[in-house]
């Protein structure tokens, strides 16, 4: 019985080798791992060219904003500087017109 019995386990030991899948196979899994990986890059060279495109469109958008507000600013400095302009004209003419009224006064009064 002992002989049998080790018979049989030599047969499934025997027969567990040739039932084992052939190793060829694992190329084309390789070849679509790196086909996968291949793809994997191409969509992170696409991420990162778009996040460039984006982030380029961001600093224009400041760069134009910062642009308008320096327009606004220098437009804000010329009203201002034209109206101390006029204040400044103003407040001679006025001055202009008392001396002449002063000097017609003075008129007046010297023919008196």
């Amino acid at each position: 019985m002992k002989k049998v019995i080790a018979s049989l386990i030599a047969g499934l030991f025997a027969t567990s080798v040739f039932a084992q899948a052939p190793a060829a196979p694992a190329a084309p899994a390789v070849k679509a791992e790196a086909k996968e990986m291949k793809a994997v890059a191409k969509a992170d060279a696409k991420e990162a060219k778009a996040d460039a495109k984006a982030d380029a469109k961001v600093e224009k958008a400041h760069a134009e904003a910062k642009s308008d507000v320096a327009v606004a600013n220098a437009d804000a400095t010329k009203s201002k500087a034209k109206a101390h302009s006029k204040a400044k004209k103003a407040k001679a003419e006025a001055k202009a017109d008392k001396a002449v009224d002063n000097a017609e006064a003075k008129k007046d009064a010297a023919m008196k």
